[in-house]
């Protein structure tokens, strides 16, 4: 049995927007143009190890002591105001190159809605970036916590509630298996992973990795993969039975 989603929730960091080029560009423009190449996926992988830590920060507030931890070792810039510009760059960090026009065409099929772990000033520069696509947002604000905590999906189809929609409508899509897809599985949704990382030669990059990926509905590599089948009228709902594989 299938149906076609009324809705598409979207993780925005990292699915829409393209925050390790963010941040990339942010650390080349703070360390100056006759600083030496940065191990830019080292970068990550260190970045990555804090970003789950127990005291950290809301986002992207919490960039500001994680950079304070890694400059030293990555030849940064000491000092607050260098780790305040680290956290501002945020708010103007680049969309994927194909996150737009995707979006624009997504959004005559469906109501598009926002979930981001993303606090609203960060959040309201990146919206303007990705065109002002979407029917309603969800920040951790909102929330009062991150994905993959449930509680943000509950405060997500509380808002959406009010329109008539509820979770059988939705298809959430995201790239992080550790925030969304594996969470968003087990809570019953229908869900489309974006592995964003595909192109680097896989990986996890600056996204807190998981010991086992969970099998999403959909796999694809790019916003503009997922618009295509929307245009071509294959993204649709799916029923799983109780036999269906959970993992991959």
């Amino acid at each position: 049995m299938t149906r076609t989603p009324r809705v598409l929730t979207f993780d925005v960091v990292g699915t829409l927007i393209d925050f390790e080029r963010g941040m990339h560009d942010s650390l080349r423009a703070l360390r100056g143009p006759d600083a030496p190449p940065l191990d830019f996926e080292s970068f990550l992988t260190a970045y990555r190890g804090m970003r789950n830590r127990p005291d950290k920060r809301l986002f992207p507030e919490d960039l500001e002591p994680i950079y304070h931890e890694l400059a030293p070792r990555f030849g940064l810039p000491a000092g607050n105001e260098a780790a305040r510009r680290f956290v501002a760059a945020a708010h103007d960090w680049p969309a994927f190159a194909d996150s737009v026009e995707a979006l624009a065409r997504l959004s005559r099929h469906f109501r598009l809605v926002a979930m981001t772990n993303a606090r609203r000033w960060a959040f309201a520069g990146m919206e303007k970036t990705l065109g002002m696509p979407f029917f309603d947002t969800v920040t951790v604000d909102d929330a009062r916590c991150e994905k993959p905590d449930p509680a943000f999906f509950d405060r997500a189809l509380a808002k959406l509630a009010p329109a008539g929609f509820v979770k059988a409508d939705v298809l959430h899509v995201a790239q992080s298996q550790f925030h969304d897809i594996g969470v968003a599985r087990a809570l019953g949704y229908t869900v489309c992973w974006i592995e964003r990382r595909k192109a680097a030669g896989g990986g996890f990059g600056g996204t807190v990795a998981v010991e086992t990926l969970t099998a999403p509905d959909y796999h694809v590599h790019s916003m503009a993969e997922l618009a295509d089948l929307a245009d071509r009228g294959e993204l649709v709902m799916k029923t799983p039975g109780a036999g269906d594989p959970a993992m991959i």
